[in-house]
This record gives structure tokens, C-alpha cells and sequence, in this order.
């Protein structure tokens, strides 16, 4: 009777332990797809990190473009101003909509 009894136990501990919950393989792919979640996102934010990059770019060349241009000009004090005063607004045109094009991107990753 006590050698049966110690036979069931002994049955169910080793059948206990060979019997796992998640296999070796589920874990791999499991961790496999969170890695691949996790380069999708990061691929996201470099994305909208390179193209706002590029518009500030883009927006300090032709920033100074318009210095130098305003440097150099020889139309009268008064067609000068004018013409800076045109391009500051032009930069702080170029600075709102990238600014907004930066917030929409940073809402769509």
C-alpha cells in the first residue's frame, strides 16, 4: 500500500513538471514580437524625428538666404524695410505650419 502510494505521487510530480504552461518556443516567439513592436516604433519616431530635422533645415537656410539678401539691399531704406519686414512674416508662416506638421506627426506614430 505505502510502495502504491509513493508510486501516485511520484507519477503525478514528474507529470506535473513535464507539463509547462508555455513551451520554449511560444517564449521565443513571443519575445520575438515584442521586439518587432518595439522596431516598428522606434523606426516610427526616427521617421517624424528626420523630418523635422528637415524642415528646421530647410527653414534656417532660407533664413539666412533672406539675411543676406537683406544685407545687401540697395533699394532705399523704405522698399528694404519692406522687404524684411515680408520676410520675417514669411519665416514666422514657415515656423507655425512645420510646428503643425510636427504636432501631426507626432499624433500619427
Amino acid at each position: 500500500m505505502k510502495t502504491i502510494f509513493v508510486a501516485v505521487v511520484t507519477a503525478l510530480a514528474l507529470g506535473s513538471m513535464a507539463h509547462a504552461e508555455e513551451t520554449i518556443s511560444d517564449k521565443a516567439s513571443a519575445e520575438m514580437q515584442k521586439a518587432k513592436e518595439t522596431t516598428k516604433e522606434v523606426a516610427a519616431e526616427v521617421k517624424v524625428e528626420a523630418k523635422k530635422a528637415a524642415r528646421k533645415t530647410k527653414r534656417v537656410a532660407k533664413k539666412g538666404l533672406h539675411r543676406a539678401e537683406e544685407a545687401v539691399c540697395m533699394e532705399g531704406d523704405l522698399k528694404c524695410a519692406a522687404k524684411k519686414a515680408g520676410n520675417r512674416m514669411e519665416e514666422a508662416k514657415d515656423a507655425t505650419v512645420d510646428a503643425a506638421k510636427d504636432v501631426k506627426d507626432e499624433m500619427g506614430k
